[in-house]
């Protein structure tokens, strides 16, 4: 994997033009809605390539972001080496068991008690917080474009419906002109009479003018209920695109922040419980029942499977003051890893089969 500082400074860059990209086809819309206001031509400029553009954009910067937590998971797992070593003794602590088991014994918990994972635990946190702030300025970004587009669409919505009333009035009228110019049309073609001819053509003149107005009243109305029609549906699929960005959103940083709990209260809990005579039996059993339970035990550091986290959760929630919360950040993490491998199914196989650069 890359250099962690290289990877955020990438994704940086990726969520600042997928800001760009985003706020301009808001801006798009709203000059649309503008020239609706001010009675100009104005054609739905929003077409769906460029939004196929943004789609694949921010489709880049989560997988992007989303390589960024796996990465975390990475080094999440090597904790599990960490402990490894609190709990076996060392060459050195061997070679003086030969000759003094107590001393062996000593030597080992002195450096259990001296033993600090606090500043990686530190900085796997500081990074976990890099990341989820990048989420959250583009959250706060999706949301408030979607908000502005709403309001619009409000807005529009009350014009289309206004519209699409007074069109519907103006087409009654032309219908109930219809038997009048037929009545003015056959007197005019029975009248022997000059002057009174000349004045039902005179009438007759202006109904048709007035029902020309009308029919050319109806078109302007028309042609304005389709365009907000449209710009009615452009806007729905933007909003729909910003809240399914928005969702992908917050899958990712539910995830880093329920795995930043998780990490937390487990390892501090497994730093401290090896730390204690208390749990060093708790630890010597582990060794004893054998190399399956260990590898158990190291998944369930590494936060890998839920069954596994759920046993030592049990482990913790016995000692520790009972840390009965273990249990529900440990549920938490399993969906919250759900959520995300469901979400970026491609990402995870990327990482777990090293398929980086294929």
């Amino acid at each position: 994997m890359a250099n962690f500082e290289d990877l955020v400074r990438d994704s940086q860059s990726q969520v600042e033009k997928s800001q760009a990209e985003i706020k301009a086809m808001t801006s798009r819309i709203e000059a649309v809605r503008a020239k609706i206001d001010a009675g100009e031509e104005s054609d739905i400029d929003v077409e769906t390539a460029t939004l196929d553009d943004v789609h694949a954009h921010t489709d880049v910067m989560n997988a992007n972001i989303a390589e960024l937590i796996m990465g975390l998971d990475d080094v999440t797992a090597g904790f599990s080496k960490d402990f490894d070593e609190m709990r076996s003794k060392t060459g050195w602590e061997g070679f003086v068991g030969i000759f003094s088991d107590a001393k062996s014994d000593a030597m080992r918990q002195d450096r259990m008690r001296t033993a600090n994972i606090d500043d990686k635990l530190q900085d796997l946190i500081s990074k976990s917080d890099i990341i989820v702030k990048l989420l959250d300025g583009q959250l706060a970004v999706l949301n408030d474009q979607k908000e502005r587009v709403e309001t619009n669409l409000v807005s529009t919505l009350d014009d289309r419906e206004m519209t699409v009333g007074e069109l519907e009035t103006v087409r009654a009228d032309i219908l109930g002109m219809d038997p009048t110019i037929i009545g003015l049309e056959n007197k005019i073609s029975v009248e022997q009479d000059a002057a009174a001819r000349t004045k039902l053509e005179t009438e007759l003149a202006d109904l048709n003018a007035k029902y020309n107005a009308l029919v050319q009243d109806e078109q302007v109305k028309l042609a304005k209920s389709q365009t907000l029609e449209r710009y009615i549906e452009k806007g729905k699929t933007w909003v729909d695109s910003l809240q399914n960005q928005a969702a992908t959103q917050m899958v990712l940083i539910n995830k880093l922040q329920t795995d930043t709990k998780q990490r937390v209260v487990l390892y501090d809990a497994l730093s401290k419980s090896l730390k204690t005579a208390q749990q060093q039996d708790v630890a010597h059993r582990i060794n004893e029942i054998g190399v399956k339970t260990d590898q158990e035990a190291q998944t369930a550091m590494a936060a890998i499977g839920t069954a596994t986290n759920q046993k030592m959760a049990d482990m913790l929630e016995a000692h520790e003051d009972h840390m009965v919360f273990a249990r529900e950040v440990l549920e938490a993490k399993a969906k919250a890893d759900e959520r995300f491998a469901r979400r970026f199914s491609k990402i995870v196989e990327k990482h777990d089969k090293n398929l980086y650069g294929e």
